[in-house]
């Protein structure tokens, strides 16, 4: 194994880890720490083709961290709605340009609104029809740390590998 590299590439990791899990909660998005707590990277593993660095986190993650399009439709309320040509209001949609949407008919499960619902003491049913509707703001938290070490790592890595084989070299030659 390349010392260096491996290094450099736990040390990537750990960054995008720490700012990640530091971005939900400044967002304040870690209400059950679930999230939170799943984000995590797996140990560099090095494959015929190079390194394989694996970051996890729970499955909703990156629904929190890129947004989702809401389903829209009309609604009854005055809150949070923009004007129509007099056939009713829509629903403001928050998702923005997310790869991901909510379609008709396939709600999320309320269980999955349940807890953040009773901390801020609201209607759990309530709150899963507006995030149908309304979508999810991206928040980014995991993106920008990604992108933000991402530009440095060749650099990492190129540095890494020179002293690699600095050592493995000298351990050749010493032999």
């Amino acid at each position: 194994m390349l010392n260096n590299v491996d290094y450099a590439l736990r040390e990537f990791a750990k960054y995008i880890v720490k700012q990640s899990r530091s971005n939900l909660t400044k967002g304040k998005k870690n209400v059950s720490k679930s999230l939170y707590d799943s984000i995590s990277f797996n140990q560099v593993e090095q494959t015929e083709k190079g390194f394989l660095l694996t970051i996890l986190m729970e499955d909703y993650g990156i629904f929190q961290d890129q947004g989702v399009r809401g389903a829209g439709g009309t609604r009854k309320t005055t809150s949070n709605f923009k004007k129509t040509n007099n056939k009713g209001k829509i629903w403001k949609q928050k998702g923005g340009n997310s790869p991901f949407s909510f379609k008709e008919g396939n709600k999320p499960s309320v269980k999955h609104f349940e807890a953040w619902s009773r901390s801020k003491g609201l209607n759990a049913f309530a709150v899963r029809e507006s995030v149908f509707r309304q979508g999810i703001k991206p928040s980014m938290f995991f993106t920008k740390p990604f992108e933000k070490a991402f530009e440095n790592l060749p650099n990492q890595l190129v540095e890494a590998f020179g002293l690699d084989m600095q050592d493995l070299l000298q351990f050749k030659t010493s032999k």
